[in-house]
């Protein structure tokens, strides 16, 4: 048997076990339910995997909802994109931009609890199968917002709806309490090398 036809049916052989290996693990995945998914970490990408998930969530007839915490001085691709669906997106940019921006803490708190107040709309609506919290960790991070409610409230929410909570620094209850976390790390930004953000990038 030549070299290359040796090393092909190694690597049949590898798949196969790996094949029997996953088939068994997704047999064994039973069970459905409304997920809380947490992306978080210093990286880039954190609200870009959110909105990933609103277009895979729209391609299957789902409706979405978002409330955007903190952002909101600037419009984004995003949010011109996803408006474009009103009958199937509910879209609430209800921050007014990035806490350094703002400087005025009281204004940030009153700011975070009313657009808390839109996500427990959401929770409510049977109808909304996917809620996207975009940077509520910052506004856990600076206290704009009790924990203990935000998570009792999340864990109120439709048996089926998922919810996706996005920003840096989630706290360890929110941490613990989420079905899958994603720590997004850096490595390298354009930003750093002076290169300003650019729309279809970075916003």
């Amino acid at each position: 048997m030549s070299e290359s036809a040796d090393r092909d049916a190694r690597h049949l052989a590898r798949m196969q076990r790996k094949k029997a290996v996953i088939d068994e693990k997704i047999a064994q995945a039973t069970i459905e339910k409304g997920l809380l998914l947490v992306h978080t970490g210093i990286g880039k990408g954190k609200s870009s995997a959110a909105f990933g998930m609103a277009a895979r969530a729209l391609g299957h007839g789902m409706k979405v909802g978002v409330v955007q915490f903190i952002k909101g001085a600037a419009s984004t691709g995003e949010q011109a994109f996803f408006r474009r669906f009103p009958d199937e997106v509910s879209y609430h940019v209800m921050g007014e931009g990035f806490t350094w921006e703002t400087q005025n803490r009281q204004r940030d708190i009153a700011m975070a609890e009313s657009a808390w107040r839109v996500a427990e709309g959401l929770f409510a609506d049977e109808r909304v199968a996917l809620v996207i919290l975009d940077e509520l960790n910052i506004a856990l991070k600076y206290g704009y917002l009790s924990l203990d409610k935000v998570l009792a409230d999340i864990a109120r929410r439709p048996a089926r709806q998922h919810v996706v909570v996005t920003g840096r620094g989630a706290p360890p209850a929110l941490i613990e309490a989420a079905d899958t976390v994603t720590d997004m790390g850096l490595v390298k930004h354009a930003f750093k090398s002076g290169v300003k953000a650019q729309p279809g990038v970075e916003f």
